[in-house]
């Protein structure tokens, strides 16, 4: 698929996406489009699935019906394998294409029984959860589509009204191709992405809740697979909608196994569809919802990528109790109740491999502020000798905040131990109307800094620890990288000589303009 193509895709998607939109917010109708998506998905998914089981039959899936002498024999045949690869089933009738079509039948003779879809849809729905009951994808789609309610008046004010909307953004998405067959094309997950980000931009603050800007991502991705072509694990404790996670997995020819958390519990549910829509198997992805820091779902493992967008400077409850958490308790101090960025820092090292990176987004404060943070920080420095590099980002290039915002990279076997390196990518980005955007030359720049170490004037320098030591461990990278622009010399006789010039210039003027004040008879 060219990129016009792609390009032409992303806006088919968006433009029925604002078929919903209505009155409802940008995060509303997100939830039913991408959910109708995602039911689009497992039914292409399912219809291919099983008419390769059924090629040595010459039948395809959906000609099996009702009238037919084998058909339950079949499909509980198909079922079996498909619970197994697949993680869920779906009947014939059950197929998205199938309840499109019912949907919009031409014949209005029988409107409420015929294209009546919304009672049939929500039992679909249900039923795709149901059909994992008491198999291993059970926790992988428990109410996944909770988000979808189709009973909402935000849909419409009658039932009627609802069935009209609901057919009319089924029918135009049954006609876009996503191309699943081809195995070596991910169009669907890229349009998927497409549009989350879309309703990022639009949802302002609460944006930073479930996503985190591509460019930012494909920093983090980079950062922790420099030198590697295959990751055993990649985990994200506040994950969002599992962008970033999928992003390390662009990086790299394979990852084992994905891993997240999330608070939120209708991102939560996004981030599943999204690790299913991009085609990673059930068994290989383990997304927990609950509060990272208060109720961790991972203790005990460890990692060997870990990436995050934590919410910045947000509060914990900093329970007393945490200091006997294996987490925290060889630090001596909790990150303070007013901000959680340490204590998400403490988090991810503890989760981190021997051979793993990290690599953390958080506001500038982290760098230099005093009080516990610093113990903190002086024990990652001083006492493990964790912290990689320091990388600062430029301001407002986040959806919801301006504040610029910096990377920090730790590895437990680190191959320069004698210094950090500090960036100062501050600088490089473009501004599109009101947003900073990074461009690829500028990712490119931070990657290859990174990875060969490289000093650069003004950019970047190799601190030693010594010097971290004698700047009291104090991170802020201007102490560093020294970006100091030196101003052009003034010529203080130039600059007198040029005033006396204008003065009599002045002076001429003046006694112009009395000539003609004069002529007026006023007095100028």
């Amino acid at each position: 698929m060219s990129e016009d193509q792609k390009k032409q895709l992303e806006q088919q998607l968006w433009n029925i996406a604002n078929t919903l939109r209505g009155k409802m917010d940008a995060d509303e109708f997100r939830d039913y489009i991408l959910g109708f998506i995602f039911y689009k998905y497992l039914s292409e998914r399912m219809e291919l699935f099983a008419n390769e089981i059924l090629k040595q039959d010459k039948l395809s899936f959906n000609a099996i019906n009702s009238q037919m002498a084998d058909a339950n024999e079949f499909l509980e045949a198909i079922k079996e394998e498909a619970l197994e690869k697949l993680g869920y089933f779906l009947k014939p009738e059950e197929l998205f294409s199938a309840v499109a079509i019912r949907g919009n039948s031409d014949d209005d003779s029988e409107q409420n029984s015929t294209n009546f879809i919304l009672g049939d849809l929500q039992k679909i729905l249900t039923n795709i959860q149901l059909s994992t009951m008491g198999t291993a994808s059970e926790e992988d789609f428990d109410n996944l589509f909770e988000d979808m309610d189709l009973n909402s008046t935000k849909l419409g004010k009658t039932p009627e009204a609802r069935n009209t909307i609901i057919a009319k953004v089924m029918a135009h998405l049954d006609k876009i191709d996503f191309r699943l067959e081809e195995t070596g094309l991910d169009v669907l997950g890229d349009a998927y992405e497409y549009l989350i980000g879309q309703f990022a931009s639009g949802a302002g603050k609460k944006a930073g809740e479930f996503y985190t800007p591509q460019e930012v991502s494909k920093i983090l991705a980079k950062l922790v697979t420099v030198g590697k072509h295959k990751l055993k694990s990649v985990y994200d404790p506040t994950c969002g909608s599992g962008s970033l996670l999928l992003r390390v997995a662009r990086e790299v020819k394979d990852v084992g196994n994905f891993y997240g958390q999330e608070m939120n519990r209708t991102t939560y549910n996004l981030a599943r569809m999204n690790m299913i829509l991009h085609g990673i198997h059930y068994r290989k992805f383990d997304i927990k919802q609950d509060d990272t820091l208060e109720r961790p779902q991972h203790l005990g493992q460890t990692f060997e990528a870990i990436v995050a967008n934590p919410p910045f400077s947000a509060q914990w409850s900093a329970n007393p109790l945490f200091t006997s958490d294996d987490r925290f308790s060889q630090f001596g101090k909790l990150a303070p109740s007013s901000k959680a960025d340490f204590a998400f820092v403490q988090h991810m090292i503890y989760h981190l491999a021997e051979n793993g990176t990290m690599a953390i987004v958080l506001p500038h404060g982290v760098l230099f502020r005093g009080g516990a943070e610093l113990h903190i920080r002086k024990y990652l420095i001083e006492q493990k000798n964790f912290l990689d590099a320091v990388i600062g980002l430029p301001a407002n290039i986040f959806y919801g905040t301006s504040i610029p915002t910096c990377i920090l990279v730790f590895k437990k076997c680190r191959e320069n131990p004698d210094n950090v390196l500090f960036i100062d990518a501050s600088k490089g980005f473009e501004k599109v109307k009101t947003q900073n955007i990074l461009r690829d030359e500028h990712i490119d720049q931070i990657i290859e800094t990174y990875g060969n170490r490289t000093v650069t004037e003004k950019y970047s320098y190799n601190a030693t620890l010594q010097e971290i030591a004698e700047n009291d461990y104090n991170l802020n990278i201007p102490r560093y990288v020294d970006t100091f622009e030196e101003e052009e010399e003034i010529d203080i006789q130039a600059v007198m000589l040029e005033i006396k010039q204008l003065e009599a210039k002045r002076a001429e003027l003046d006694i112009e303009i009395d000539v003609y004040f004069k002529e007026l008879g006023l007095i100028f």
